[in-house]
């Protein structure tokens, strides 16, 4: 028995997805990844798992404390490492949890990769500049000096 319904799609320029090619439900959405992406706090998370897969909350809120402040680590003050270190905690952080951009271990306050990472890391390289040129400047200049 032959199947006429493919050669009516292709006479008509159907270029609806058959179900064998419907994205699997582990890809994230793009307006998710937009999402994910959305804030420049996350931004910037997101932009340390490119330089290390693995960050406690304290690194992070330093870091990301320098970078928005333009300084060196060092010279980051408590209270400005403080304020990060909230705002992560209870907001960025179970935001990208929710979405499986990475995983959180509350014990150790870790933060690792996890399964939709990959996805929003790719949507970050290829948005680069165009979403913020002083945010990926600051990451860039850091993962360059890791590689020479």
């Amino acid at each position: 028995m032959s199947d006429d319904s493919d050669s009516r799609d292709e006479a008509r320029g159907d270029a609806s997805p058959s179900p064998d090619e419907q994205l699997s439900p582990d890809v994230l959405e793009v307006e998710t990844v937009y999402e994910a992406l959305g804030h420049p706090r996350r931004r910037y998370l997101c932009y340390t798992l490119l330089e290390d897969t693995e960050w406690t909350l304290t690194e992070l809120a330093t870091k990301i404390a320098a970078w928005e402040n333009d300084v060196p680590e060092h010279a980051v003050t408590n209270d400005r490492r403080e304020a990060v270190y909230v705002s992560l905690y209870h907001a960025h952080v179970p935001k990208l949890v929710d979405e499986g951009v990475i995983a959180f271990d509350e014990t150790t306050e870790t933060i690792t990769v996890a399964e939709h990472a990959e996805q929003v890391l790719a949507a970050l390289e290829g948005m680069g500049a165009s979403l913020d040129a002083s945010q990926e400047t600051h990451a860039r200049e850091e993962i360059d000096e890791r590689t020479e």
